[in-house]
């Protein structure tokens, strides 16, 4: 054991930490605390440099349209999730090794060195979770909650290796002890260490099964709010393009996206819940009038705008359903400015998030954009708490990066600060790209008319507010076919398009 003590450390450290993880995310569940890994996972996600960063998103989507087709992109935030349980167990089984090794090289070990090791694991991620989550968590509850785990975590991997070094020792000195004994003392650390792993299997599936029922009743409590925002978003009973001739393909995806079926991106591996009680939207900087928001003033003291509105994410891929359309109601950018006095050597908008995201918005563009809007409904309720609530900002004709959500804080300033993914090398306009995708080829609706035989073929179309007046669909190498465009529910969604193919058998 004494050449192979990092390897014995990284086995009991990961051993170790398994448990400790589902410990801790059953806390998480109860209590809303921060999860280690998660923590570690957004601090590393944030100094990662632009390129790695966006090898490793690229990498991630792809890799899950390869595995489960386009819709399995939506399962990228679970992803993320598994890849941040995955990196705290590496980093718990090589902090094992390291201080196996030191123990070795020390020749003892006791609960105050085992309490020092959970210390010096646990106050980087304190440190990382000031950095990640700011103010959201009290300093002295992160410190009480992520000393007392590591501590423990410590505490049993210095008993562990006392336990082992103490039978090595046994078995190792020929001078005192027969091959009899050296032989019991075998067993004695085979039979420890299966007690060992039972237990670690017992408190991780006891703590992992809880920690599942409860992410289990949560996840239906936030269908069942999804199935009430539906029963009672009954009064969007029509649309405006409801009277269109043209009838989407059976198999194109839903003109208007339910709530439920909405794509979500976030900086952190869980999103941002903020209550409305808590909030307050402070605009200050480069004004005569400085203000203090809440969600009722922005509400009943400015008139609402609504707008369908089609929002995409910049790492989607052609045919992902990291696209969506809903309809978007708050107040115009330029009402909510016009309070405040801006000075008129400001230029930009320096809007910050509860998350650390954090965008530029020119000034000039508000003031040539009056759609433009502070929103804080979506399908006439208010913005759900995973989608950017209490208030989010739309940008007609941009990705969502540069668009951001759970808004707190609004800076008038004359200089530009480069947002969250320009820093990180991404597009610094991020104008929506045109794109379409064919949904359904409607092999199982054909259409027989006289003698021809029509394959039903669909999908959308979408351009940003530029708007798209053509589709054409060419089928094996054959001439261009011009489809049939639905009218758009605004100039800012998507457009539903359908090509009748005429089939020919053979």
């Amino acid at each position: 054991m004494k050449k192979l003590a990092p390897l014995w450390g990284a086995g009991i450290g990961l051993l170790l930490a398994i448990p400790l993880t589902a410990v801790t995310y059953l806390i998480n569940q109860l209590t809303a605390w921060p999860f280690p890994p998660f923590t570690l996972f957004d601090w590393f996600s944030r100094i990662l440099p632009g390129d790695i960063l966006t090898f490793g998103i690229d990498l991630m989507i792809d890799s899950l349209r390869l595995l489960g087709g386009a819709e399995a992109v939506s399962n990228a935030k679970t992803a993320e999730q598994l890849m941040a349980v995955s990196m705290f167990l590496t980093g718990s089984a090589i902090a094992g090794a390291i201080f196996f090794l030191l123990m070795r090289l020390i020749g003892k070990s006791n609960w105050l060195i085992g309490i020092a090791a959970g210390i010096l694991f646990a106050a980087p991620l304190v440190w990382m979770n000031r950095q990640v989550n700011g103010d959201r968590y009290s300093l002295i509850l992160v410190v009480g909650w992520f000393g007392a785990a590591f501590i423990v975590w410590g505490i049993a991997l210095s008993w562990v290796f006392r336990r082992l070094w103490g039978m090595e020792t046994a078995v190792s000195a020929p001078e005192t002890s027969s091959d009899d004994t050296r032989t019991v003392e075998r067993i004695d650390r085979r039979k420890f260490l299966i007690r060992l792993g039972a237990s670690t299997a017992g408190i991780t599936v006891v703590g992992g099964g809880i920690s599942a029922f409860l992410a289990q009743q949560e996840r239906q409590q936030q269908a069942a709010q999804l199935a009430a925002r539906g029963a009672l978003t009954t009064n969007i009973t029509s649309f405006p393009n409801d009277n269109d001739p043209v009838i989407p393909a059976p198999g194109t995806r839903a003109e208007y996206t339910p709530i439920e079926d909405h794509y979500s991106v976030f900086l952190r591996t869980e999103p941002s819940i903020i209550e409305e009680a808590d909030w307050i939207l402070p605009i200050t900087g480069m004004v005569d009038n400085p203000q203090m928001l809440t969600l009722a003033n922005i509400r009943n003291n400015y008139p609402a705008h609504s707008q369908f509105v089609t929002l995409s994410c910049i790492s989607g891929r052609i045919g992902t359903t990291l696209i969506s359309t809903t309809e978007w109601t708050g107040v115009s950018a330029q009402d909510l400015l016009a309070d405040v006095g801006i000075h008129p050597d400001a230029k930009y908008l320096d809007i910050t998030s509860e998350d650390g995201f954090h965008e530029s918005v020119a000034l000039e563009l508000i003031n040539n954009d009056p759609r433009i809007m502070f929103c804080y409904d979506w399908d006439g309720q208010p913005l759900p708490k995973d989608h950017g609530f209490p208030l989010r900002i739309w940008i007609p004709d941009r990705y969502g990066m540069k668009q951001p959500k759970w808004i707190t804080g609004i800076e008038v300033t004359d200089e530009y600060r480069q947002g969250y993914w320009v820093e990180r090398n991404w597009s610094e306009t991020a104008q929506v790209k045109t794109t379409s995708v064919i949904d359904t080829v409607a092999v199982d609706n054909i259409i027989e008319k006289g003698l021809q035989h029509l394959v039903p073929i669909g999908g959308i179309a979408w351009a940003g507010d530029r708007q798209i007046s053509k589709v054409e669909v060419r089928v094996d190498g054959g001439d261009w076919q011009e489809a049939d465009l639905r009218t758009p529910l605004s100039e800012t969604t998507w457009v539903i398009w359908r090509y009748d193919w005429p089939f020919v058998d053979g």
